[in-house]
């Protein structure tokens, strides 16, 4: 089964560059390519891709330091699979303290590569699942704190997006109000009357200016989010 993604390719070795490169366009990748560290440092700073090739190796800056600038300057979240002759565990250590998530030692299968990008791909959009929470037509990225309904961005307080992620996060069930409170404010709660207007000022960012809504009180038990009529 082949996949599609974007991949960015660095390696100087012109005759393997090209077999990598024909054997993932193949295989349903697009592939960017870039034939030294400063080269795919650039490429990997300005645009984004669904994983990154990297020989270690390079011309210019190596392939360590190349990840590291990325995981630490750019913030780089992609998935890096590094590649090198260098087997000894010293250079996979380096390799992985730079911040790679998988370690390649050539020569290598063609198949064993392509098995391990579509591994790591998998692994990202696992991650990215439980990143995200969704109810209806909200999400919320539990990653940047974003909030959007119906493709909206919504402001939301800092306690309101504690109690907007606990109760998506057990959606469709209901929350009741003594594990809000004790999510807001530990084992100290003020009077019954501070939630209420939590939840209020959270219904109307969240509720009033859309046609469905989202947040319900259930009497006696608590509050869940659904978009179950």
């Amino acid at each position: 089964m082949t996949m599609s993604g974007d991949v960015l390719l660095v390696e100087d070795h012109r005759d393997i560059a090209e077999m990598i490169y024909d054997y993932l366009e193949g295989e349903g990748y697009s592939v960017d390519y870039a034939d030294s560290g400063d080269a795919g440092l650039k490429f990997g700073s300005d645009n984004r891709y669904d994983a990154i090739v990297l020989d270690v190796m390079l011309p210019g800056i190596d392939g360590f330091e190349v990840c590291r600038r990325l995981r630490t300057d750019v913030g780089l979240q992609t998935p890096v699979l590094m590649l090198t002759a260098r087997d000894t565990l010293d250079d996979k250590l380096s390799g992985f303290d730079s911040g790679a998530d998988d370690y390649l030692v050539k020569p290598f299968d063609l198949e064993e590569l392509g098995a391990r990008i579509k591994a790591l791909l998998t692994r990202r959009q696992r991650n990215d699942r439980q990143q995200c929470l969704r109810v209806g037509d909200l999400s919320v990225d539990l990653a940047t704190r974003k909030v959007i309904r119906a493709g909206q961005p919504l402001t939301l307080t800092p306690i309101g997006m504690k109690i907007l992620i606990a109760l998506m996060k057990a959606s469709p069930g209901v929350v009741d109000r003594h594990s809000i409170e004790r999510l807001i404010w530990n084992d100290l709660p003020p009077d019954s009357d501070a939630l209420r207007s939590h939840m209020y000022n959270l219904r109307k960012v969240v509720d009033r200016p859309f046609d469905t809504v989202l947040i319900h009180t259930v009497q006696g038990a608590g509050f869940r989010i659904t978009d179950e009529p």
